[in-house]
């Protein structure tokens, strides 16, 4: 087998499947390569071998030879260049040229082990032997042409003679691996009309099969895209014919090959009639197959330039009218020169931004607010602004020297507070509200109450927002009110996030700054109302309409926590669940106890269990899967953000853009004065190892409904019975920054938003994973289960997996001892923030309990004398355990 590597391995074994070798960066075979390598925009040339890395290609092909270039710098250049990027230097690379000096230029600096393409004996056997030598010593394998001192092998016979006799050379005289051997038998045209190409496809099939039948361990490429050289112009057919000829070749033994993947399609998918007329040609099945599939070209180029021509009608508008239209439809492959075009039309940069781009972008917010267009749709409008605005950027700051205008609408300051890591709903609250011409400045993530009051100082921002997903972010919430109140600012705050509310809002935060109002945002769609009316004339009336509004719901707050009537902590602890445990069988013993860890777990097996209706949810478009397809409301563009979705968890997956590592725990467990669960060491000793500290619902129930908290699932230590209970952390976030980089760089909201929300749902999916092994296979309470995707999704499983700062344990401290138990810093690489939020923020951890009696609630609103038995329990003061429980306060 062959073994090859970038800053990864690739290992070719016999039955491995074909390689494919990107041909983009390669100046003889792309004329943007050749032109951005001439105008010296290496940048941009990286960014090719990136897009080839992340279209499929294992390998990428680099070529330097052009008469006005200087091969050796160029390549050596490049070379170094590309090795910097990790998300393209993983591949192995070849080098690629016909001449010797640029090759060996590129050996001294590539890494890992590469190819050199080629070396053949057209110069003879002494020039030939020595390449090769020097070849092994830098540790590369190597492509040979089937060249010889006679000249190219354009006949099977000579294809045989040459390959046969350059093995012979290489593995006796020089010792080169057979297994490092490449043989590129040559692929030529067909179908150009001359009697003598006809059998070039078959040539190349028998050969490749001949080599793999005689020479042992060597391997064949080939350069695919040569064969339908008399088509150029005819993506259609051109793809079918590499798609066919590679389908022929492979079966022959073929092994890898140099193509583009944008021109290569399914075999299967290929037009029947198209299919039939190319394989005529490539096995010269009949006279007129030539003939034949001229006529199909033909036709098939009149009607792509009529589809074409239609949907380009829009490029013969005005400059500013094409600029609108791009940015509805989320079009960026002419925003470039749009831009430039109307920024010459124009007196000064700004007025292309205030002009044609904020027209267009209003027709967006407008489609957008009478449920016309979809946030997915916005957010592609947004990219689009983006990158026009980029562009503008230079010529606006040379021109800010003579005109210093305020052009934004106002100027927001968003950030997710300390200790919390979630962003996605502040990143599309951030890009809806600079598609209406407000300016955002997007401080990330964990950010403490000084930076963002300091930031909103220096920028005179005239609001500010706050986000946070996890509870703790609430009271955080309140602290940047409070350090906003202290200092004097008299700007709007704004709230939003999952755990927000606007009774929170009323009232925790607004009590807290009274100079300005603390509003509650509900979601993305609000937010430009919201903001319009804070920063418009009329403002003193909106912030007066929001003063009174909250003091209604502060009041209907305090009416209907004094009309519930709570328990005692000890009378709710006397409710508990009761369970016979005279029945509870000791037979249930997991089949596992300690810890399992998993590293680099399959993305593709994760993948089948996402549950798909809460990334709907995330893009505001509200249905269930796989109903909101249809939908005919959204359907259209659900089916749309869906395609999108998939394609790139394709990427993801082939890709290997993701890492998910996770680890599982079982260990015996009792519960103890009503609420503590203790913890034992797996190796039978009952040292105790930890205790989770449960809380308990305080509200009075109806006769006979029990108060229940988590402790009633598991068997009480008087009861002498043993159980067990499981814990869990997941994550499939390892490897995203260097993406969310990439889009960041290229003003791409819409992919960053649609990444994290795809690592999202590869958390939980992985999360319920989990769930189902421990149970069929850890655990093994269920191995009987038999359940399909949507009763998973239904958890119509045995027992539970709840989660701290989740209804039923709304106490985010205990995290810290779970991941202490697991291990699991040490072995995910899984961290918790000073808030307990976990970091990737695409995890999940929890608990795992099998009792066919455990189930899901919510504890609710708690009371004083039960937040002092809870912080006397975890040796806390009164006011540190408020903090963490304080959204459950009942005073």
């Amino acid at each position: 087998m062959m073994k090859l590597s970038g800053l990864e391995g690739l290992v070719i074994r016999p039955n491995s499947n074909f390689i494919n070798i990107g041909e983009r960066t390669n100046v003889t075979g792309s004329r943007k390569f050749l032109r951005l390598i001439r105008e010296d925009k290496y940048d941009e040339a990286v960014s090719i071998a990136l897009e080839q890395v992340e279209g499929g290609a294992q390998i990428i092909d680099v070529n330097m030879d052009e008469g006005m270039l200087d091969g050796e710098k160029a390549m050596v250049r490049f070379l170094n260049l590309i090795a910097a990027e990790p998300d393209i230097a993983k591949v192995p690379f070849m080098i690629d040229s016909s001449k010797w000096s640029i090759i060996e230029a590129g050996l001294r600096c590539v890494q890992g082990k590469s190819i050199v393409n080629s070396i053949s004996l057209k110069g003879g056997e002494a020039e030939f032997l020595y390449q090769a030598r020097q070849i092994r010593k830098y540790g590369a394998a190597v492509v040979v042409m089937a060249f010889d001192e006679l000249g190219q092998a354009d006949t099977l016979d000579r294809r045989i003679e040459i390959c046969q006799r350059s093995y012979d050379l290489l593995t006796q005289k020089v010792g080169f691996p057979a297994d490092d051997i490449i043989f590129d038998p040559n692929i030529f045209p067909v179908a150009t009309g001359l009697e003598e190409h006809q059998n070039n496809a078959i040539d190349f099939f028998e050969s490749t099969k001949w080599i793999k039948e005689n020479l042992p361990g060597a391997k064949v490429s080939g350069g695919v895209s040569n064969v339908s050289f008399s088509f150029r112009g005819n993506d259609t057919v051109r793809e079918a014919m590499h798609s066919a000829f590679l389908y022929h070749a492979v079966k022959a033994g073929m092994d890898m090959g140099i193509v583009n993947p944008a021109l290569l399609g399914v075999y299967s998918d290929i037009d029947k009639d198209l299919l039939d007329r190319v394989e005529d040609v490539l096995l010269n099945r009949r006279e007129d197959a030539t003939e034949r599939l001229l006529e199909f070209a033909e036709a098939i180029g009149q009607s792509t330039k009529e589809i074409d021509k239609k949907a380009e009608e829009w490029r013969s508008l005005p400059v500013n009218e094409r600029l609108a239209h791009a940015l509805v439809k989320g079009i960026d492959s002419y925003i470039i020169e749009d831009t430039e075009e109307s920024r010459k039309s124009h007196d000064r940069p700004l007025h292309v931004i205030e002009g044609p781009l904020m027209d267009g972008m209003n027709i967006v917010g407008d489609l957008f607010g009478s449920g016309k267009m979809f946030l997915p749709q916005v957010v592609k409008s947004a990219r689009v602004m983006k990158k026009s605005v980029a562009y503008l950027l230079p010529f606006i700051e040379d021109d800010k020297r003579e005109n210093d205008d305020k052009s934004a609408a106002g100027k927001i300051v968003l950030a997710t507070v300390k200790g919390d890591v979630h962003d996605i709903g502040k990143n599309i609250v951030g890009v809806v509200l600079a598609c209406n011409n407000y300016e955002v400045i997007d401080l990330g993530v964990m950010v403490p109450a000084d930076k963002i009051i300091a930031r909103a100082i220096e920028e005179n921002a005239d609001i500010i927002g706050l986000s946070g997903l996890i509870t703790p972010s609430l009271d955080e919430m309140v602290n940047v009110a409070q350090e906003m109140e202290r200092v004097g600012l008299k700007i709007p705050l704004l709230i939003g996030g999952a755990t927000t509310s606007r009774v929170h809002t009323a009232v925790k935060i607004e009590e807290h700054y009274k100079r300005s109002q603390a509003v509650h945002v509900l979601d993305a769609s609000r937010s430009v109302t919201v903001v319009e009316r804070l920063l418009s004339k009329d403002k003193e009336a909106y912030i007066n309409e929001i003063k009174a509004d909250y003091a209604k719901v502060r009041d209907h707050h305090a009416n209907k926590s004094a009309r519930k009537e709570f328990l005692t902590y000890e009378d709710s602890v006397a409710n508990k669940m009761e369970i016979d445990w005279d029945e509870f069988s000791d037979k249930q013993k997991p089949k596992m106890l300690g810890l399992q860890h998993f590293k680099k777990y399959s993305l593709r097996e994760i993948a089948s269990y996402i549950d798909w209706t809460p990334f709907f949810q995330t893009w505001e478009l509200h249905g269930k899967f796989p109903q909101i397809l249809e939908d005919e409301v959204v359907g259209t563009e659900a089916r749309r953000v869906y395609s999108d979705a998939t394609e790139m968890l394709k990427e993801i997956i082939t890709n290997k853009w993701l890492r998910a590592n996770g680890v599982i725990g079982i260990w015996p467990a009792n519960t103890v004065n009503g609420d503590t669960i203790e913890v034992y060491n797996s190796d039978g000793s009952g040292e105790v190892i930890h205790r989770f500290e449960c809380m308990r619902q305080q509200i009075k129930k109806a006769q006979g409904q029990p108060n229940l908290s988590l402790a009633d699932f598991i068997a009480p230590k008087e009861s002498g019975k043993k159980d067990y209970i499981g814990g869990f952390a997941v994550s499939s976030g390892f490897g995203i920054e260097p993406h969310l980089e990439r889009y960041r760089a290229d003003h791409d909201d819409y992919n960053s938003i649609m990444l994290k929300a795809l690592a999202d749902r590869l958390a939980e999916a992985f999360a319920e994973l989990m769930h189902e092994k421990v149970r069929k296979d850890f655990w093994g309470y269920g191995s009987k289960e038999n359940l399909s995707k949507e009763e998973l999704i239904k958890e119509k499983y045995r027992g539970i997996r709840p989660a701290a700062g989740y209804p039923a344990c709304p106490d985010h401290t205990e995290k810290p001892g779970l991941f202490e138990l697991l291990h699991a810093e040490e072995l995910t690489g899984i961290t918790l923030t000073e808030n307990f939020a976990m970091y990737p923020a695409s995890a999940v951890s929890g608990l795992y309990f099998a009792h066919p009696e455990s189930k899901y609630f919510g504890v609710g609103r708690i009371s004083k004398d039960q937040v002092e038995d809870m912080a006397k329990r975890k040796s806390m003061s009164f006011e540190e355990m408020q903090k963490w429980l304080s959204p459950n306060l009942n005073y």
